[in-house]
């Protein structure tokens, strides 16, 4: 795995230097747009919505619209006075129990390993960690993003997720919520409850795949097999050169087809006599 992040968990007065890795990743099978009549990739441009041409990116400039078609513009230099302090620290906050974390707040995990230096404090942690039941709030500069993170154990080594603030989390207020509760009959709770408990296991990661995908990649590998795929329609390099070839002997012919034709209009003048 590509090392994403280098710094060190700040716990108390004790700095663990760790090396970030990206603990997930999507496989989701991407396709292409292709043009229909050539086959060939369809390449998107950066247009100006207004002068309608193609522009660099080094004409493009960042801005926040805070009303309708009204932009604040802000600069490198404008993100640069922020105060980012700490931007290669993992500041833990506070310990918490992971059941009242919501999964609702998590986004992204990353794998913590140990960098040089660090084997021991890395190991006390994770067994303060498990022996105590809890997981670690902490905040962590990514880039230029500030986040809200979970450190916790897994199979003896640290999980950082990032979570989502408060204010990020939408409220479900205006949705609505079914029926009343009282307007349930104690039969219909306990056939649900029955049916919750018999299809209750212990949770194995292993049983569970993406059917969808497998599907898909088998189509594809079936069409690759009976050869049902497609390629860019070459450029016609080869018929351009015939065509100049042909174009050029009908020059040359045509040439000299009007050179001997002026040879038997004109021919070579004849020298003109003088008197004496």
């Amino acid at each position: 795995m590509k090392t994403l992040w280098k710094g060190a968990v700040s716990f108390g007065l004790v700095n663990i230097p760790v090396a970030m890795y990206t603990a997930t990743e999507n496989k989701d099978l991407k396709f292409h747009y292709l043009h229909q009549e050539c086959m060939a990739p369809v390449n998107y441009k950066k247009v100006c919505s207004k002068c309608s041409k193609e522009i660099k990116t080094e004409e493009i400039v960042k801005g926040y619209e805070f009303q309708k078609g009204n932009y604040v513009i802000i600069s490198e230099e404008d993100l640069a006075r922020i105060p980012q302090e700490n931007t290669k620290t993992i500041d833990i906050l506070d310990f918490i129990k992971l059941e009242q974390l919501d999964p609702v707040y998590f986004d992204k995990s990353y794998y913590l390993e140990p960098a040089s230096g660090g084997d021991k404090a890395y190991t006390l942690i994770v067994e303060a960690m498990k022996k105590t039941g809890k997981i670690a709030l902490a905040k962590i500069m990514i880039r230029s993003k500030q986040s809200l993170a979970a450190l916790r154990v897994k199979d003896e080594h640290l999980i950082m997720e990032t979570i989502f603030y408060p204010d990020e989390i939408r409220s479900p207020a205006s949705l609505g919520k079914g029926i009343g509760v009282e307007k349930l009959h104690e039969k219909e709770i306990k056939m649900a409850v029955s049916l919750i408990e018999n299809l209750s296991i212990d949770f194995d990661p292993a049983r569970y795949q993406d059917d969808y995908r497998q599907a898909l990649w088998e189509m594809i590998e079936a069409k690759i097999a009976g050869e049902e795929f497609v390629s860019p329609v070459p450029e016609r390099q080869a018929g351009n050169v015939v065509d100049l070839m042909e174009a050029l002997k009908a020059s040359v012919k045509l040439a000299e087809e009007n050179k001997n034709e002026g040879k038997k209009k004109g021919g070579p003048k004849k020298a003109a006599k003088t008197g004496s």
